[in-house]
């Protein structure tokens, strides 16, 4: 039992330390689809997970044409800024994908009009100047309320 945290394209090797660090404490898979604005050999990424690499389930794409082709049949949900349902109103099943975009321009249109009604958000505050809670966050947030969801299949 499990869930898949997706990042399209991400840019910060911080950020996917850190949501690989989450993924490997939490038995969730990581798909990371390119190009990526790092090198998965990069310090700054194995630094941020720390001595967690060996736990991780991790898989790489190189497109996200090759990502759907694997998951033809997958459950999938996006989280943007753009939801029209908060995360915590949908019902999250065992195997489901939870997509995540760049830090620096999210999700493309193609993905947003494909799974138009399965984009999540997080609830914020409605200014301009605060554009969205770190991927990190954002990743951390919604793999919890997931797992909760599903009875924290595996955890203690």
């Amino acid at each position: 039992m499990s869930i898949n945290i997706v990042l399209y394209q991400p840019d910060i090797p911080q950020n996917t330390g850190n949501i690989a660090r989450t993924c490997a404490i939490t038995g969730t898979r990581l798909h990371l689809i390119k190009p990526l604005g790092f090198s998965v050999d990069d310090k700054h990424l194995k630094r941020a997970g720390l001595d967690y690499w060996h736990l991780l389930d991790i898989s790489i794409y190189e497109n996200r044409e090759e990502f759907f082709a694997k998951h033809r049949n997958g459950n999938f949900y996006i989280s943007t800024t753009k939801g029209n349902r908060n995360y915590t109103d949908v019902k999250y099943e065992d195997e489901c994908f939870i997509i995540f975009g760049k830090e620096t321009a999210g999700l493309p249109e193609e993905i947003h009009d494909r799974f138009k009604d399965r984009r999540i958000k997080i609830p914020m505050i409605k200014d301009r100047k605060a554009r969205s809670l770190n991927l990190s966050n954002s990743v951390s947030i919604i793999v919890y309320e997931a797992l909760r969801q599903l009875g924290f299949p595996s955890l203690n």
